[in-house]
């Protein structure tokens, strides 16, 4: 298994300010540039200058990247395909890793074992959290809506 380092990258809040600007820079070429199914990125350091071709799909994620680091978010880029270990999907999670393994067990989220080891993908991490989000919506509606017909909201 490869190690993945599922540890968030923050930046400083002196950083911010430069990452809000790359930000409207790139969707304002990724808005001009629609077909683009490729786009060409000049790097510039002490040694002179860089053309690289990314992939536009490359360059609409690092949009989003600058978008959560620009608001102070921490951030990390963690495969699909990754398997984490029942820490690194609990901390995904923001739970505690007893509250995983109970997930676990209860067939809430898939996994496999790798000798007395469980070992989760991040995809199945995000399915567990977009089911887990749909329904605490539908329920905060329902809470919602039992409240206007109590007339209490």
């Amino acid at each position: 298994m490869t190690k993945i380092d599922t540890r968030p990258v923050r930046l400083p809040d002196d950083k911010q300010q430069s990452a809000n600007h790359a930000l409207a820079q790139v969707r304002a070429y990724l808005d001009d540039h629609r077909t683009a199914s490729q786009v060409t990125v000049t790097v510039e350091d002490g040694d002179g200058r860089e053309s690289l071709a990314l992939p536009r799909e490359a360059v609409e994620l690092l949009a989003t990247l600058l978008a959560h680091l620009s608001a102070g978010r921490a951030v990390s880029v963690v495969p699909a395909d990754a398997e984490l270990t029942t820490q690194q999907a609990a901390d995904m999670l923001n739970v505690s890793r007893p509250f995983l393994i109970g997930l676990l067990e209860a067939g809430e989220i898939e996994y496999r074992t790798v000798g007395s080891h469980r070992r989760i993908t991040a995809s199945s991490v995000l399915e567990y959290q977009r089911r887990d989000d749909h329904r605490r919506r539908a329920v905060a509606d329902e809470l919602t809506e039992l409240g206007q017909e109590m007339g209490t909201i």
